[in-house]
């Protein structure tokens, strides 16, 4: 029988306060698609982190081909033929696609100077051979995401990888990038290169998955051949119980119209009318790049409106940037956790107040026992898991960094709250908690934004939504109109049922 192309044996690992993972064993067939499925803090990306050298187990053992190796660093996995293409991407903006390719691996002459010709020319050779129509002299920020992931996915063939990790590589491309990227996953296959996917797209994994391995707090739970498993299991072996419901039960709403926009235009977007009611839970469908985000970036203040009307209770607002917005009730949770949500290096409590600091200070001085006792109430009423105040937000899971966020924000008491694809990156157990506590911001009188690329997840939530085509908003879809079928003509040009 040939050898598992790796393996765990025994792994173990422990992080102040939590036992990431137990007694890990897990193999991997070569040339197969192996998806690892678990609620955020289960602990996939801890394992995937020590077979990529970034962390060290505390016990236990890995073995490439049957051999047990010893991965200190991440260069070392890589001289193993590992690498690793991260959910958040990390790239150089100002590299070109060449520089990004090649880099600490430049060809030089003379030993010290790069030689820049040779580069390119095998830069252009490279993409030639992936059959992409990229020109190396392209910089990487002019790229999309899907567009940079293939070239991340370029760098690790070209480095000779024989293992390749993805973690959640979809969640924030475009369906036809998905389609993209799936298919160069199977020309991988096709060349005998092995890949570990983390992802939480049930509806995803069955297409390209050989295998499914099930992790729950720190324990693999079940590992089948993808066939064997369906949706429903997999729920109940992720998070322990069946997922009876998916979205908390749609409430109606009758309130009275109180957050309006009138032919707001701005970069991306031009002429926008809508309106929402007190307590009513609004959904903003479209294509990526349709223009969305750049709309509620504008009502928050992160980009300026070049015209248009905005009122609150009747009451024209100036959002000239993200303070006056925020002092008149209106405030965003960003779709990039990362960059725009949290600061991973400080802990729980000093993101939860990062927003409110005027608030819980004396003559300029920080009221630190005020700060512990508001983020100690936010914490149980988000049911916030968290060893601490003090633990740092890198070592959360992703669910829990997000409600983290929303209690950044909350603590501000918004009026109008703009939700930015909140559920990214987030496993099915998490994301219910998520839609309860959206549902019961809605319930105090908080007119809600959702915007979001999971049609489901709109219809679902949404007591209404808009569509944005374009710049434009092309529609709005309420009751037995509120399809995807509907959303997606309106997101391509088309005429829906509007009501």
């Amino acid at each position: 029988m040939e050898a598992y192309k790796i393996s765990l044996r025994h792994i173990s690992k422990s992080f102040p306060g939590v036992k990431a993972l137990s007694d890990i064993d897990f193999d991997v067939r070569p040339g197969t698609v192996h998806v690892l499925m678990g609620e955020n803090g289960a602990g996939k990306s801890t394992m995937m982190k020590i077979i990529n050298g970034i962390y060290h187990p505390d016990e236990g053992e890995i073995q490439i081909d049957g051999r047990p190796v010893t991965i200190k660093t991440p260069q070392e996995a890589a001289r193993l033929g590992i690498a690793m293409i991260y959910q958040e991407l990390y790239f150089v903006p100002e590299f070109t696609i060449g520089e990004y390719l090649f880099m600490a691996k430049e060809p030089r002459r003379l030993g010290c100077v790069v030689d820049w010709k040779k580069l390119y020319r095998q830069a252009r050779e490279l993409i030639e051979q992936e059959g992409v129509p990229y020109d190396p002299r392209t910089k990487i920020k002019n790229l999309s995401v899907s567009d940079i992931q293939i070239i991340e996915i370029m760098k690790a063939t070209y480095s000779g990888a024989q293992i390749i990790i993805m973690d959640e590589p979809t969640s924030s491309i475009s369906n036809a990038d998905v389609d993209r990227l799936f298919a160069k996953i199977e020309e991988l296959k096709k060349r005998g290169i092995t890949i570990l996917y983390i992802s939480h797209k049930l509806d995803e994994i069955f297409r390209i998955a050989d295998y499914i391995t099930v992790i729950r707090d720190g324990q693999v739970i079940e590992t089948r051949p993808a066939g064997e498993f369906d949706s429903d299991t997999i729920i109940a072996k992720m998070v322990g119980r069946p997922l009876d419901n998916v979205y908390p039960e749609t409430e109606a709403c009758d309130g009275e119209v109180c957050f309006t926009v009138e032919d707001l235009s701005g970069p991306g977007f031009r002429k926008a009318d809508f309106d929402v009611r007190r307590g009513e839970i609004v959904g903003f469908a479209g294509l990526v790049g349709a223009g969305r985000t750049e709309m509620m970036s504008a009502l928050v203040g992160l980009t300026k409106k070049r015209s248009g009307r905005i009122t609150l209770d009747g009451q024209e607002l100036e959002l000239s940037t993200v303070e006056t917005a925020k002092r008149q009730g209106v405030v965003m949770v960003s779709e990039d956790r990362q960059r725009y949500g949290i600061v991973a290096v400080r802990s729980v409590l000093e993101n939860s107040v990062l927003a409110n600091l005027g608030n819980l200070s004396n003559l300029g001085v920080l009221m630190h026992h005020k700060e512990r006792e508001a983020v100690g109430g936010f914490i149980k009423r988000l049911s916030i898991r968290t060893p601490g105040q003090q633990t740092l937000m890198q070592s959360l899971s992703g669910g829990n960094q997000q409600k983290v966020v929303l209690s950044k924000w909350l603590m501000t008491a918004p009026r109008v709250l703009i939700l930015d694809e909140p559920t990214r990156g987030i496993d099915v157990g998490a994301k219910y908690e998520i839609y309860c506590l959206i549902r019961e911001m809605a319930r105090q009188g908080i007119c809600v934004i959702l915007v979001s690329s999971e049609l489901p997840e709109l219809i679902g939530m949404c007591n209404r939504v808009y569509v944005v085509h374009e710049g434009n908003v092309a529609g709005q879809l309420s009751g037995e109109s509120m399809n995807q079928e509907n959303i997606m003509r309106l997101a391509t040009g088309g005429q829906g049922n509007a009501s």
